[in-house]
């Protein structure tokens, strides 16, 4: 009831204005949005760096960051739900209200089934057609920006503070690859370890990106929440900051396991986003721009493979949403026992248990996200998680390895654990890629020789 009161009590969003500005700070943006009585007014900061160039053609500047606010948009459209959503300061050809109709969707799938919302994906959302256009932003998509971005070996690598992220940049800082780090809103873990990898925050390239408080009042005072397609938004702002700082490769970390649903037997996806179908959308949608995973012929348990041989970064790293804002493993979320889990068979259990804090398969107040996390539930838990399949194998091994008797951590002595030991009997396979992905054949052959690595 609350989605269709709120649809009627709102039933347009407009997105009035963006903006631009070079200050002594760096490059700030922001927008304008109006949501009946509300307005919204977000904004971004790409930070001051010497290597960031002033002199970006105008309409290229324009188009990207009229983009930029298309994304920054879904965050506050989705608080009410507004059924039309009017653009006044751009223009949107057939192609790319269709590339926006789906993002929004399937980007919102895990909000949609968190808030119990019943929606039709051909009228959940519309974009007429505008009588009155503030700027015509359609001839910057005829700027190729390969004419632009200086061909190089160069990589912009956003860190997140996790595993993936630090075995990308790892893996092509060691194959001679010139390395710019990106960190949007740094926190302990990004600058940590950006730091461990030999690059202080002032080489890094860093947006700061601020949420309207109306937003945050709205949500108080009990309107829709709920997650959003960050990686999409991620994905954009990567975009401006390639063309910003002159390096062509965008080198994102995201694994094969992404496009795997949340919900099982359903399409909705906490991680779709970070899915290859996003993946090669973007690039349709931005020609030029090279946008991909390197990451992404990879599972999660070669990751967590790679990552256990990265010692330097082992007390910096944190992956956990709930204990980020302290910097620290809360030790009690699914997305903490996942990552002990996957590093497990890598990873001797004492030094494990000193990483995160505690032995955490022996804590059975986390049955029910064990449960979600090897399939024995309706769904996976809503984070950024790997497969029941990669789950239920890196058990597997952590028991083969670690626990050859019948003396086992308490959550590998449960009911459901039988399911994961199936998995004995499989080979476990760690030295190929998957034949996905947008890599370079020189890519795909860094992975491949740091994967065979292991095994000789």
């Amino acid at each position: 009831m609350k989605y269709a009161e709120l649809r009627e009590r709102y039933p347009e969003f407009v997105y009035e204005a963006f903006h631009h500005e070079w200050t002594h700070e760096g490059l700030r943006l922001w927008f304008d949005f109006r949501m009946g009585e509300v307005v919204f007014h977000p904004e971004a900061l790409f930070e001051e760096r010497p290597f960031l160039n002033r002199n970006v053609p105008l309409a290229m500047l324009d188009r990207m960051v009229f983009d930029i606010g298309m994304i920054e948009l879904i965050s506050y459209w989705k608080c009410a739900c507004p059924p039309t959503v009017k653009v006044l300061c751009g223009s949107l050809t057939d192609q790319q209200i269709a590339f926006w109709r789906k993002l929004y969707w399937n980007g919102l799938g895990e909000f949609f089934y968190t808030n119990g919302i019943t929606a039709a994906s051909n009228d959940f959302i519309h974009f007429p057609s505008q009588l009155h256009k503030v700027a015509d932003l359609s001839s910057a998509q005829s700027i190729n920006p390969e004419n632009y971005i200086p061909r190089s070996g160069e990589y912009l690598v956003p860190i997140g503070g996790g595993k993936d992220s630090v075995v990308t940049l790892e893996l092509l800082r060691r194959a001679g690859k010139t390395i710019r780090p990106l960190i949007m809103n740094p926190r302990g873990a990004t600058r940590e370890c950006a730091r461990v990898a030999g690059f202080p925050l002032e080489e890094v390239l860093v947006i700061r990106r601020k949420i309207d408080p109306a937003l945050l009042d709205l949500n108080a005072k009990g309107y829709l929440n709920g997650h959003t397609p960050f990686s999409a938004m991620l994905a954009f702002y990567t975009r401006l900051a390639s063309v910003l700082s002159g390096i062509p490769n965008v080198a994102l970390s995201n694994e094969n396991s992404a496009n795997e649903s949340t919900v099982i037997g359903t399409s909705v996806n906490h991680q779709y986003s970070k899915s290859l179908e996003f993946e090669d959308d973007f690039r349709r949608y931005c020609p030029g721009f090279n946008y991909f995973s390197f990451l992404r012929p990879l599972s999660e348990l070669q990751i967590a493979m790679l990552f256990s041989r990265f010692t330097a970064y082992h007390d910096v790293f944190r992956s956990c949403n709930v204990g980020s804002k302290e910097d620290i493993w809360c030790g009690h979320c699914a997305k903490c026992l996942f990552a002990y889990i996957i590093l497990s068979p890598f990873i001797e259990p004492s030094r494990l248990n000193h990483i995160f804090g505690k032995a955490m398969l022996d804590d059975i107040t986390l049955q029910l996200e064990f449960d979600q996390l090897i399939g024995e539930a309706e769904t996976k838990p809503f984070e950024c998680v790997g497969t029941v399949s990669e789950v239920r194998q890196a058990l597997a091994m952590t028991l083969r390895r670690w626990y050859p008797t019948d003396l086992k951590p308490a959550l590998l002595n449960g009911r459901n654990v039988p399911n994961a030991l199936k998995t004995l009997e499989a080979p476990i396979v760690l030295d190929t890629l998957l034949p996905i992905g947008n890599l370079s054949a020189e890519e795909r052959q860094i992975l491949q020789a740091a994967c065979t690595e292991k095994t000789n």
